[in-house]
């Protein structure tokens, strides 16, 4: 199973943490420890694993696509201002992970980091709309050729860790890994409405890189 880029730097730790536990319970027996014990420290193991892979997806052919940038369920589709980095009203995508789900994040469209951000917050639920705004969350924006987009990695209120991989200036293509959500369960994409049909709606689900959330408008320059 592959891991994903980050796994290094964090589930590690937890990983060594629950070896060194679940070492005693295999060598001196469920008499110290009790075999559910043992049992329930393997299932924690083999999920930190499972949690953290990070599988390998085909790249979408057509460049008028906007992919998802995450795998879960499409929370809301909404219109609503975007001042602070794209400066044009747009349509906010939100997408809800479960524990379940893959939590590497990819590229929505193919285009060049011109902005990251990192801002301080609350941890609210994030099935709740405000999240999105007052949450504790990344911002990455991207800027292709027909249009642009705001990628917000949406932190919870349990573990609180999102990252990403990238440089101001990188350039990417659609689908390509832009970073994980670590127990996180919330990501965001904002498109400028005028450049974009949306092709997603509420409780669709969604898998990251490869499944097309909007159309890039034919208007649009290629």
């Amino acid at each position: 199973m592959k891991l994903a880029k980050g796994f290094g730097s964090h589930a590690w730790v937890v990983l060594l943490v629950g070896g060194v536990i679940a070492a005693p319970c295999f060598w001196l027996g469920w008499a110290i420890c009790g075999a559910i014990a043992t049992l329930l420290t393997l299932i924690g193991l083999l999920f930190m694993v499972y949690f953290f892979r990070d599988p390998d997806r085909p790249q979408m052919p057509d460049s008028s696509v906007v992919v998802s940038g995450a795998d879960g369920w499409v929370r809301c589709v909404e219109e609503m201002p975007e001042p602070k980095f794209l400066g044009v009203p747009c349509v906010r995508i939100s997408t809800f992970l479960t524990p379940f789900d893959v939590h590497v994040n990819r590229s929505p469209i193919a285009g060049t980091v011109t902005a990251l951000d990192y801002t301080p917050g609350k941890h609210l639920l994030t099935i709740q709309q405000a999240a999105s705004e007052y949450n504790e969350h990344s911002s990455i924006v991207i800027e292709g050729r027909r249009t642009k987009c705001l990628v917000k990695q949406i932190v919870g209120p349990i573990v609180r860790r999102v990252v990403y991989w990238l440089d101001v200036g990188q350039q990417l293509g659609t689908g390509d890994r832009i970073g994980m959500m670590k127990f996180g369960s919330r990501l965001d994409v904002y498109l400028p409405v005028d450049d974009v049909t949306v092709l997603v709606k509420k409780g669709d689900r969604v898998f990251a890189g490869i499944t097309a959330i909007a159309r890039i408008k034919k208007g649009n320059p290629s």
